[in-house]
């Protein structure tokens, strides 16, 4: 079998920083002569690349680990690399080694980019197993976001410093380190250049991009180099923290010309108590505080959440706190979560912790009420025209076509396909909770 002959299949776990690592993956591979295949059956080489975030996120990923040994036995010379946060985990490596025999790599977040290396380690050898303690800098000499396509996704920064009390990012994803303005500037010139039309810039935190550079680079300033970018229509963002959500990125996302009315802005807890336990850094008044700062600017912004319910010490004040946030607020969406217990993060020996029926019950009730917000504004926008820029036919009715506005809320309208990758006016004549319907204007 020669080179151009060898399928890889990508699986992804995860965030869209993960999305993003995976892509880089299937890249390198396309480098060493493996074709992309949507058919594991068929592959030469399996990459699954992993998230941690959540218990049951790595239960998912070690049953599909498990279910490729099958396919390890009928082709002995498939190759299986399991790479990502999961394998980053401090003591990791070792204890999946020996739960998995059969996988031939296993990489690491800080070195993803030497996986060529480590693919042809295996090609040769059998197996290859690395995992780098620490960030080396940044690899710019890794492949760029995917060209080609309407929307893609670009790096600006890697890592956390904030060390949330529940979260397992900063141990596997490092400290900050942000990507110098000229590189992401060029890997963006470049996606527009070959039709990309939407962009979205990543980042745990994007709000604190360019702390770690020379004086003069922020995040706003790199947003408004962005924006210049000839090509573009849309220009999107995430996550924002919100201790670090500055009225300058208010006012220069009012000044933008691409840059979406759409702000992600986790909350997770609306009880300063809740807050503190999660070291989150913010209280309740000043996270509320930042939300009237982007709707006196920005009006018609849509403003996205997550939430945390459950979280040990939690009492049904607390929790009636959170949801007092969520009405008052006015989500267009909100990521809604019980509480897991990771080790490796402090939050996992904290004392109280919440039994599973509160949880279960409290989230139903978040749920429900965000739910009803959700409604609620998206009636709002009901008989008025919005730009949507249309991404293709709806999975829902293959018949119509389905597109995002730029608040990023789902928009179900009649056209053709060639209007595919065009903005277009679309007034809004119905909704749900989640998606818009309607018809060119």
């Amino acid at each position: 079998m020669s080179a151009m002959d060898k399928k890889v299949v990508t699986l992804v776990y995860g965030c869209q920083m993960s999305e993003r690592d995976a892509q880089t993956l299937s890249e390198i591979s396309g480098r060493e002569g493996y074709e992309r295949s949507e058919d594991p059956n068929t592959a030469d080489l399996i990459i699954i690349n992993t998230c941690c975030v959540r218990e049951s996120a790595e239960n998912k990923i070690l049953g599909k680990i498990g279910e490729l040994k099958k396919l390890k036995e009928k082709n002995p010379e498939l190759k299986i690399a399991v790479t990502g946060c999961m394998v980053q985990q401090p003591g990791a490596l070792e204890r999946l080694r020996k739960r998995a025999p059969h996988v031939d790599i296993w990489a690491g977040t800080h070195n993803l980019h030497d996986f060529a290396r480590q693919l042809k380690t295996a090609q040769r050898s059998g197996k290859s197993a690395e995992v780098w303690p620490e960030a080396r800098g940044i690899t710019e000499s890794v492949p760029l976001a995917e060209k080609g396509k309407l929307k893609a996704n670009v790096n600006i920064m890697y890592g956390c410093d904030n060390y949330c009390t529940y979260c397992i990012v900063p141990y596997v994803r490092g400290r900050e380190r942000s990507r110098p303005a000229g590189e992401i500037l060029a890997e963006i010139e470049a996606l527009a250049e070959s039709g990309c039309r939407e962009v979205t810039l990543l980042g745990q935190n994007v709000n604190s991009y360019g702390e770690d550079l020379s004086a003069g680079s922020d995040f706003p300033a790199l947003l408004r180099e962005v924006d210049q970018i000839p090509g573009l229509l849309r220009v999107r963002f995430t996550t924002s923290h919100p201790k670090d959500l500055s009225d300058q990125l208010i006012d220069t996302l009012a000044g933008g010309r691409h840059l979406c009315h759409h702000i992600h802005l986790p909350v997770q807890a609306g009880s300063d108590k809740i807050l503190r336990r999660m070291n989150r850094k913010y209280t309740r008044e000043y996270y509320l505080n930042r939300v009237r700062a982007i709707r006196e600017r920005l009006p018609a912004s849509s403003i996205t959440t997550d939430i945390i319910v459950g979280f040990p010490g939690e009492t049904e004040e607390d929790f009636s706190q959170t949801l007092a946030v969520v009405r008052q607020v006015h989500y267009s969406q909100a990521f809604t979560f019980m509480f897991s217990r990771r080790s490796g993060t402090p939050a996992f020996a904290l004392p109280d912790q919440v039994p599973l029926e509160v949880k279960k019950r409290r989230l139903q009730e978040l749920m429900q009420v965000q739910n009803e917000e959700s409604l609620k504004w998206r009636q709002n926008m009901l008989d008025k025209t919005w730009e949507v820029l249309v991404e293709g036919p709806s999975k829902s009715n293959p018949e119509r076509l389905m597109g995002r506005t730029r608040g990023n809320e789902v928009v179900v309208f009649s056209g053709t396909q060639d209007l595919s990758g065009q903005p277009v006016a679309v007034k809004a004549q119905e909704a749900n909770s989640w998606t818009l319907f309607g018809e060119l204007a």
